[in-house]
């Protein structure tokens, strides 16, 4: 069996025949292809790495191995040695040819051919195969026999379990297909361990919930996926093209990504991205944000010239819109009269300082500032309006499009809503209410350590620690697909709703999924038992449990559905939302609700940025909460965020440093707070787990070094009535509440 790479040469130019036979399919770089049509090859074959390959030099076909290089004439046959496998060949057949390393008949391709090729070949890029391979756990059966179908089970909830068990795990009983014939697996690659991670998915969970019905969404499709993101990209465009023509400028910078955030708080509507049943329908974060920018966006100055420019342009801007707008005549004497002053004196004054510059553009804003909302005022609802009944539209097209989808498989739309008891279970996994239709192939390569993934043309990245990790928490969570037939075009499905979602821009959106530092989530877990994060995603999450904004593309990946619809009665929780000030604000309401509601300990960590100037709602509420227990400040540019891109991005560029600083607020009811205290020890850790670089992973950031770390953090404290006696053994003993819990409401 040769072991020696194809090339591609002048006089022989082989292409990979599709496993249809009928079009030719976008293979590996490093794979041969055709355009000639032949047999299907059995799927035992394509799991293993063959292809059909056609040689033009020969007019014949031959096969090729994608994982050994291998290249024969004849049909290979499973069950011959495999020279990664078993190298030295002890556990081949034995065979009656001459040649012992061509078992079962099969001949190499001449040596004369080879060496040819060889003579005018090519160096090329390292690309990994494309196969669509199983999670490399050590010890993992991916490939075993188990139902296409067990939606049975998505309405059944896991039941409690021991702290430290696995209650996502299959049931052993389940083996409903025994009599169907196991596929043999073909040789799977070396086990992959990141260097570095930055998550810790053996953590149990101590979130309680009440037992809950599938969620009605329909489940993820490439199809469907791929047309929502060309329809997004032009509500996008849509966007962008209403602001230059009515306003003359371009849209504030991820103004869209937070209306989409905005939108989801009230929406209704059955799509997981856009808006398409809100009340009211003009939004009051594209409202706000893009009346801030006019009639001119003003950019942070540093330097003298650019408030003495920037001064003048608002100026200019503020006078030609007066003029060209339906304004009264009050507002057009008093604009006019303004900007003309404010130009007299930039002529007159050559002397003056940056601060004379900025305090005259505070001044110019606050004379001329309602008046030019006045007049815009019309148009910018307008902007509003559009976007969100094309959004609407849009809606209802890709509704159209994943029913249809479902009929084509047989697959109803409508299911009966199961029985429910009313108990209180460990919080588990979002399950979909409808069966997953057959998936289409999506293709898998690795350039060095980036893991690509295919479908009709458009690729999703992702680095191969994340990917891993993927694999990881869909063996935990996903209990439909076993085999992990499915898990390649869900992974894809997954990134390509988080593409969209952020956009296109550079570092667009990634902000808005900014994760703390390892070492800070390790001290939560330690200090305050906190196992459970409300913001996150299957890409950014430090436990394996988890809300996050999608349940059909994430729960399949443990997330537990939109923190705002999640009830847990009992838990310890992190809450770093987005910074999108109306999610904000319901996530308030939302925890001061449960907490009023729960007997049991209950706490909520809350990180949101400290914004004063104006004050933000959230934090205003959060200050004078009845259960606000202590309170920590930690300044701007002196404390670190992991990256929202940090699934494909360099590790030199994981963190960054915050531009703001960040409001912690500890939120416990009373049970809460006798067990998870916010002592001055606990604190302490978490403090230092802030200030600390050398314990999280990755290149320590810089910090200047003539400040004092003690003097990064201030703290207020909240006078309550004294509690009970506090667990302060509550990290080994973190379950212990939540299985008392469970054994109270037993019999309910």
């Amino acid at each position: 069996m040769s072991n020696e790479s194809p090339t591609l040469v002048k006089g022989e130019g082989p292409v990979t025949l599709s496993p249809s036979g009928s079009t030719p399919s976008q293979g590996s770089p490093l794979s041969p292809t055709s355009s000639s049509k032949g047999p299907e090859l059995p799927d035992e074959l394509l799991q293993a790495g063959w292809a059909r390959c056609w040689s033009k030099r020969e007019n014949r076909p031959y096969y090729f191995n994608r994982f050994t290089n291998q290249s024969l004439w004849e049909m290979p046959v499973l069950g011959q040695h495999d020279v990664i496998s078993d190298p030295l060949g002890l556990n081949a057949a034995p065979v009656e040819a001459a040649d012992c390393n061509l078992g079962n008949g099969q001949r190499k391709r001449r040596a004369s051919e080879e060496q040819g090729a060889e003579a005018i070949s090519f160096k090329r890029t390292k690309v990994e195969p494309t196969t669509p391979i199983s999670p490399s756990t050590p010890g993992a059966k991916p490939w075993s026999s188990a139902p296409d179908d067990k939606q049975s089970q998505s309405t059944t909830p896991i039941t409690p379990s021991t702290p430290g068990g696995k209650p996502w795990s299959a049931a052993p009983d389940d083996k409903q297909n025994q009599s169907t014939p196991t596929v043999a697996p073909g040789p799977s690659p070396a086990p992959y361990r990141p260097a570095v991670v930055y998550w810790d998915l053996e953590i149990p969970t101590n979130a309680v919930i009440r037992e809950r019905p599938p969620d009605p969404q329909l489940p993820p499709h490439p199809e469907v996926e791929l047309q929502r993101a060309q329809l997004v990209t032009k509500l996008r465009q849509h966007y962008l093209e209403l602001c230059l023509q009515r306003e003359g400028i371009d849209p504030p910078r991820e103004s869209f990504n937070r209306w989409l955030l905005e939108r989801k708080v009230i929406d209704k509507g059955h799509d997981p991205l856009l808006p398409s049943d809100c009340d009211p329908v003009i939004s009051p974060s594209m409202f706000r944000e893009v009346m801030n920018d006019i009639p001119i966006r003003l950019s942070r100055i540093k330097y003298k010239e650019e408030a003495r420019r920037q001064l003048f342009k608002y100026a200019e801007a503020a006078k030609k819109m007066i003029d060209s707008r339906n304004a009264s005549p009050d507002s057009r004497k008093v604009v006019k009269w303004n900007a003309e002053d404010t130009m007299n004196w930039l002529r007159r004054d050559h002397s003056a300082s940056k601060e004379d510059y900025m305090d005259r553009l505070e001044h110019l804003r606050q004379q001329c500032g309602p008046h030019v909302t006045a007049v815009a005022k019309d148009s910018v609802e307008g902007i509003c309006s559009k976007i969100y009944h094309i959004s609407a539209e849009y809606s209802r097209r890709l509704g159209h499009a994943h029913a249809a989808l479902m009929k084509e498989y047989n697959l109803s739309e409508r299911c009966e809503a199961p029985d429910l008891q009313d108990r209180l279970v460990y919080c588990y996994p979002a399950r979909l209410a409808h069966p997953s239709p057959t998936q289409p192939r999506v293709e898998l390569h690795f350039e060095n350590e980036v893991a690509c993934l295919r479908f009709k043309g458009e690729m999703v990245k992702i680095n191969r620690g994340h990917f891993s990790k993927l694999e990881l928490l869909y063996r935990y969570s996903c209990i439909d697909d076993t085999r992990f037939e499915k898990f390649l075009s869900r992974v894809w499905c997954l990134i390509k709703r988080y593409q969209v979602m952020f956009g296109s821009g550079v570092n667009e959106g990634t902000g808005l999924q900014g994760a703390l530092p390892v070492a800070v989530f390790e001290a939560l877990n330690k200090q305050f038992g906190v196992s459970f994060e409300c913001f996150a995603s299957p890409l950014n999450c430090y436990f394996k449990q988890f809300c996050s904004a999608f349940p059909d593309t994430d729960g399949f990946f443990g997330s537990r559905g939109p923190f705002l619809s999640f009830r847990p009665a009992s838990g310890s929780f992190e809450a770093n939302p987005p910074f999108c000030e109306e999610l904000m604000d319901a996530m308030v309401t939302h925890f001061e609700d449960l907490l009023n509601s729960s007997t049991e300990p209950l706490s909520f960590i809350i990180f949101v940025p400290e914004w004063r100037d104006p004050v933000t709602p959230a934090l205003v509420r959060m200050e004078g909460s009845p259960f606000l227990r202590h309170q920590l400040s930690i300044s701007a540019y002196e404390h670190e965020y992991r990256s929202g891109s940090q699934h494909i991005c360099k590790r030199e560029d994981m963190y960054y440093k915050a531009v703001h600083g960040t409001a912690v607020f500890f939120l416990q009811n009373s049970a809460g707070f006798s067990k998870w205290e916010p002592s001055a020890e606990r604190l302490a850790e978490i403090q230092s787990a802030y200030q600390s670089s050398s314990s999280r992973p990755g290149p320590a950031p810089v910090v200047p070094a003539d400040k004092e770390p003690a003097s990064k953090t201030t703290e207020r404290t909240t006078s309550v009535e004294s509690p009970g006696p506090h667990d302060n053994n509550n990290n080994s003993n973190s379950n212990s509440s939540s299985s008392n819990l469970l054994e109270k409401t037993c019999s309910v």
